[in-house]
């Protein structure tokens, strides 16, 4: 697994150890910031689920002024600051031990893009919606980008949020929600 763009394109990334985290793969990534716009300048970026904090980390590599990762394993947590060391982004980054929805109220937002991994079996798209929502932690013209079983049903979305894009990459459907 590696970075795929912006200034730490091509920097390989560790992983956590056995089949306890799915990470976002190389492909599917490339595929999530070319849908988003390659350049994250300037935003503050909320990675839900974070397993090796790669999905926060890239938007980093291309320009988000900060990251929030929240991961509850504290083995992919470790994963997570040794990657941080290696990029240099401690001081851009903050981790977030803990588990959802709990961890929503020790968030401080407001965030401009949210991504959610979670494990498929969760099935936490609703959950993940309505937690931001009444956390008020998506900023006004935010996006929520939710990763998914491909079966799975879209989440309802709150009042003030509404489905901008759907697609599929294999078994995964992506959703986008804006503000």
């Amino acid at each position: 697994m590696r970075i795929v763009g912006g200034e730490s394109r091509g920097r390989t990334l560790r992983s956590v150890p056995g089949d306890s985290t799915r990470p976002t793969s190389d492909r599917v990534r490339q595929s999530l910031f070319d849908l988003l716009g390659q350049r994250m300048d300037g935003l503050a970026v909320l990675d839900l689920y974070a397993g090796t904090g790669a999905l926060g980390l890239e938007a980093l590599s291309r320009g988000a002024v900060r990251a929030t990762l929240v991961e509850s394993d504290a083995r992919a947590c470790g994963v997570i600051y040794g990657n941080l060391a290696d990029l240099k982004y401690e001081a851009r980054c903050t981790v977030v031990q803990g588990t959802l929805p709990a961890a929503f109220a020790r968030l401080r937002g407001p965030f401009d893009l949210v991504f959610s991994d979670p494990p498929y079996a969760l099935r936490a798209a609703q959950a993940v919606l309505d937690g931001l929502s009444s956390n008020h932690l998506l900023a006004p013209g935010g996006r929520v980008v939710l990763e998914m079983d491909r079966r799975e049903d879209a989440p309802l979305c709150p009042e003030g949020l509404r489905l901008a894009d759907e697609r599929r990459y294999g078994d995964t459907k992506v959703l986008v929600i804006s503000a």
